[in-house]
């Protein structure tokens, strides 16, 4: 199945009433359903009524099916993405997503991005264990319950303090997460030769973008890959979801001056930029365009600063295929990954 980000979007509503001795059980059913298309809106209304009345009299014969589908932008299984599309450049596709930025979606150029890790607390029942018995003693020579109450909550701050400690030592101690994201991308290289790798440093991470050879994002050889460096597994989830590979190449807005706000919805977080206009997912009204405009533009004008990576090293062999080298230069080109500006 190949990657698909639509121009236009429609949805569709069937709701009908029945009577009490239907042979559905049912006394009403509500079904709505989005169409997509790149050629015009009517063919975008056509596919959404179709869909929704296979949907509507597949529910109403007894399958088990949603009675709409999810309206969200990019994490929507069966759903292409939904994205205002800014360019197009042979089959890649740069869109802006949900807080702002812009995004590149390639079919078969390989991208991905590994975070660093966080240290994590050494807390654990030994700390614990040692912060009650603390408080236990200083109760016992006093012989008041308030003592032993306040030495308790005093030694449990300061067991935390030394568990969060040694965690950070931890942490540091081999390398620090830039090491251990290193060392599994350098195995990875060791054990794959024949892969040629641009790596590229992220403000939280690093970039790899494979150059020998274009990929199906449900080969299994993707699959080992991202296990192998460590990508994040939702990423890897979404890639086979939507059939294509993804790289953020403006900055995030909040990395620039724009304050952002967690949001959660269907439990999942994501992130908006307070001062972005809450327009919802793609297409918005007409009425709401104006003000989106205003803060794209100032967006653009702040991003002329930033890049969004910088490009360290190419690893592996030397072999590349033009489609991976024309989705490189673009790419490089949108992230400045060739400046010395401040990554956001």
């Amino acid at each position: 199945m190949a990657m698909i980000v639509p121009e236009f979007w429609a949805e569709a509503r069937i709701s009908e009433q029945f009577g009490r001795d239907h042979v559905s059980g049912r006394r009403s059913l509500t079904v709505r359903r989005f169409g997509w298309s790149n050629a015009n809106l009517a063919d975008a209304q056509a596919m959404a009524d179709a869909r929704a009345r296979e949907a509507f009299d597949r529910i109403l014969a007894g399958a088990s099916l949603p009675k709409r589908d999810p309206r969200v932008p990019y994490d929507a299984e069966g759903l292409p993405i939904r994205e205002q599309i800014v360019e197009r450049d042979g089959d890649v596709v740069i869109t802006r997503n949900s807080y702002g930025a812009r995004c590149l979606n390639s079919p078969d150029v390989l991208f991905a991005d590994v975070d660093f890790d966080e240290p994590v607390s050494a807390w654990n029942k030994y700390y614990f264990l040692s912060s009650l018995a603390a408080a236990l003693i200083a109760g016992a020579v006093a012989r008041h319950l308030g003592v032993f109450l306040l030495s308790w909550v005093f030694a449990t701050g300061i067991a935390i303090a030394l568990a969060q400690a040694r965690g950070r030592a931890r942490h540091r101690a081999d390398g620090g997460a830039e090491g251990r994201a290193r060392r599994r991308i350098d195995a990875f290289v060791s054990a794959h030769p024949d892969w040629h790798l641009r790596l590229y440093r992220t403000p939280n991470g690093f970039r790899l973008l494979a150059m020998h050879r274009v990929f199906d994002p449900n080969d299994p050889a993707v699959i080992d890959f991202f296990e192998a460096i460590g990508a994040d597994a939702y990423y890897a989830l979404l890639c086979r979801r939507q059939h294509c590979f993804r790289a953020r190449v403006s900055p995030k807005p909040w990395r620039i001056g724009d304050r952002a706000r967690s949001r959660s919805r269907a439990g999942v977080a994501s992130n908006r930029p307070d001062s972005m206009p809450k327009a919802g997912v793609w297409p918005i009204a007409a009425e709401r365009m104006p003000e989106r405009e205003r803060w794209v533009e100032d967006y653009e004008r702040k991003s002329q600063g930033y890049a969004s990576c910088r490009f360290v090293e190419a690893l592996g062999s030397r072999d590349y295929v033009m489609a991976a080298q024309a989705v490189q230069r673009l790419h490089d080109d949108l992230c400045r990954s060739d400046s010395t500006l401040p990554l956001a």
